[in-house]
């Protein structure tokens, strides 16, 4: 079976690591001219580690990770408001909760690959297809036939929209700036924080080698030119009702160190299978960040479709089998990570008052049992 993939990010490689090891013949097609060590700090949960040690490259992520022990929540003037222990999941499930260089992990997949199997300045334009194959075109005039199509083409996925029109990006109400600069002591060493006021929302977790990754988020409208291209100086100055520490991280990241995106999100799907197309990673089911879920899910399912593969003949039941598995999962992702950056980005003082009063009542017990869910993952 020929296999062709469109995305270059985590999923797409990821799912031809796991497809190639299995012997299976597989092309990845990315549109960019090659690929640069961009990006910013991502969390990669304990599910996820599970997932990748499946297909030997978990061990190659956590030498390039940084272990973290506790997620902290605090108000703005940096009270206590309520904790999770993450070493309870090692002890569960086998595995840490880790941060690491989204770059860092996006090499441990391209280690992985077989050679010759990237292809850049490929940018599909469109598919069509019949029982047997699928034409990819390219907007250089070239095509290329496979047998089964995987879109992993990100949020913005043409493709998904070619298949499924109303499935656009949802604004999710807010915009966040993403850096990292050295930790000078300023984080501790196994400790997440998240920081929440009416303000806006801050967020800092150590990583590799003394460095701190950090986001912050502030309520607006979609492309606001208001907060395009302001400097660290600026950036810093929107958050400076937050302990000084918070300022003092933003101010000295170098400003090309920071990126700013809207926060979106897709309305989950019913289904991911398209006759010999099928979508994974945020083509499928694009998540907010606020459950550090994005990498994990798109891992997930690329070994459960790699598992398809590994347990039927015939195609029709391996992407019966991967839509099983990932299409309620994935929905309840969506949605619990919607509703968490909602309660974290509230502005009325009232109800933050009333948010933060509750919050340290909530047993942290409680709050690892609403995402057991995550770490009960189901790959085969």
């Amino acid at each position: 079976m020929k296999i062709a993939i469109i995305g270059g990010g985590i999923g797409g490689p990821c799912a031809a690591v796991t497809l190639q090891k299995q012997g299976l013949s597989v092309q990845v097609f990315e549109a960019s001219s090659t690929f640069q060590p961009v990006g910013a700090g991502i969390g990669i949960g304990s599910n996820a580690l599970q997932a990748l040690m499946e297909i030997g490259v978990g061990e190659d992520v956590i030498t390039n990770g940084h272990v973290l022990h506790t997620q902290v929540f605090q108000d703005q003037y940096g009270k206590s408001l309520n904790t999770i222990d993450f070493t309870v999941l090692k002890k569960l499930y086998g595995q840490e909760n880790i941060t690491i260089h989204r770059a860092d992990l996006h090499r441990s997949f391209l280690k992985a690959l077989k050679p010759n199997t990237l292809h850049f300045n490929k940018k599909c334009i469109s598919v069509d297809q019949n029982n047997a194959q699928v034409t990819i075109h390219f907007d250089n005039d070239t095509t290329v036939t496979a047998d089964l199509l995987i879109v992993a083409d990100g949020i913005n996925s043409s493709i998904r929209q070619q298949f499924v029109p109303g499935s656009i990006p949802r604004f999710a109400g807010y915009t966040c700036w993403r850096g990292i600069t050295e930790n000078k002591g300023r984080v501790d060493e196994y400790t997440s924080t998240e920081l929440w006021s009416t303000k806006g929302r801050f967020g800092m977790a150590p990583m590799k080698n003394g460095l701190v990754y950090w986001f912050a988020c502030i309520n607006t409208t979609a492309r606001n030119s208001q907060f395009q291209n302001l400097s660290s100086q600026e950036i810093g100055e929107l958050f400076d009702h937050f302990p000084e520490v918070v300022q003092d991280i933003i101010t000295t990241t170098n400003l090309e160190d920071i990126l700013l995106h809207d926060i979106s999100d897709i309305k989950p799907l019913r289904q991911f299978v398209f006759g010999r197309v099928v979508l994974l990673g945020d083509a499928a089911h694009a998540t907010t960040p606020n459950m550090g879920q994005g990498a994990g899910q798109a891992i997930e399912d690329a070994i459960v479709l790699g598992n398809g593969f590994k347990q039927f003949e015939h195609v029709d039941k391996v992407l019966a089998f991967y839509e099983e598995k990932r299409v309620t999962r994935t929905a309840k992702v969506i949605r619990l990570s919607r509703q968490i950056g909602a309660a974290a980005q509230i502005q009325s003082q009232p109800l933050a008052a009333t948010r933060d009063f509750l919050f340290p009542f909530i047993p942290s017990k409680f709050l690892m049992g609403r995402l057991k869910f995550l770490f009960d993952v189901k790959l085969k």
